[in-house]
């Protein structure tokens, strides 16, 4: 986040979102909003297209994952790369608590660096101090956490923790799950040297609080979330980052879930370890 910025990571935790509301009498089990139904003609073609790029994604995958004796991806196997088409590269092995680390010193590794930051400052952990603290340190440059420390402390405040439905230690309420996730969809590389890298995440987040009682709905949110990335050491670490709204696809014709269902997904779905 660039040094005069007010408000860090307020875009995503708290004014960043806009909030579809359900009725108030039943905020989960209200039927969502439907978009227009398009043709018969055209649903055929759509289902179609999907099943023909679900074959050649699992051909592609079959024909493209050889690996050599030590497990390392052959360099020859290697597709072309694009912003997002994958490279071959096996994720990272090694974590700082529960962070992956020791991404390559490479393009591709600043890119799964970036996605897996964003999913780490887009969690739960963010809105309890010791944890937001951690992640901190953990993921930036010593200068630039020592300058968001404050900062961060002013962003999740006891009055923004209340906001989200969160106690003071920014613990939701018995019977409650709060939900906030980050879920990459691309990533692409704008600038890269050998030490400096600036990367952008398109994203969905997902925030808000399931539960019988609940006011405020998990609802989704697309957003890019841009990395200016240092290389320190012996890894990746973000020197100041920014993000902006969409770009958003045509919300799909789904029915919203119960907050039991979101509560029992958040539950048994974990999150992945990103990498290109």
């Amino acid at each position: 986040m660039n040094p005069g910025d007010e408000q860090p990571y307020t875009d995503y935790g708290d004014t960043g979102h806009t909030r579809t509301r359900l009725p108030e009498s039943d905020p989960y089990g209200g039927a969502p909003r439907r978009t227009p139904r398009r043709s018969s003609s055209r649903s055929l073609v759509t289902v179609v297209g999907v099943v023909v790029l679900l074959i050649a994604a699992i051909a592609f995958a079959n024909r493209t994952d050889h690996t050599t004796d030590n497990g390392s991806t052959a360099k020859d196997s290697a597709p072309q790369t694009s912003a997002t088409a994958p490279t071959g590269t096996r994720p990272v092995q090694t974590k700082n608590g529960t962070i992956p680390s020791g991404f390559a010193h490479t393009e591709q590794g600043a890119q799964s660096a970036a996605s897996n930051y964003a999913v780490a400052l887009g969690s739960t952990g963010m809105f309890q101090k010791d944890s937001r603290d951690s992640l901190l340190h953990l993921l930036y440059t010593s200068e630039a956490a020592d300058r968001l420390q404050g900062p961060m402390d002013q962003a999740y405040s006891a009055g923004f923790l209340a906001k989200m439905g969160l106690d003071t230690a920014g613990n939701p309420p018995k019977g409650s799950t709060f939900v906030s996730r980050v879920v990459p969809a691309g990533t692409t590389v704008q600038s890269y040297t050998d030490t400096d890298a600036k990367v952008a995440v398109w994203y969905v987040g997902l925030i808000g609080m399931a539960g019988s009682t609940s006011t405020d709905p998990v609802t989704s949110s697309w957003k890019t979330w841009t990395f200016d990335l240092q290389w320190s050491g012996s890894d990746w670490k973000i020197v100041s980052d920014t993000q902006q709204n969409g770009p958003a696809p045509v919300p799909g014709d789904d029915k919203a879930a119960t907050s039991d269902e979101i509560s029992k997904a958040t539950e048994e779905y974990g999150g992945f370890t990103y990498a290109r």
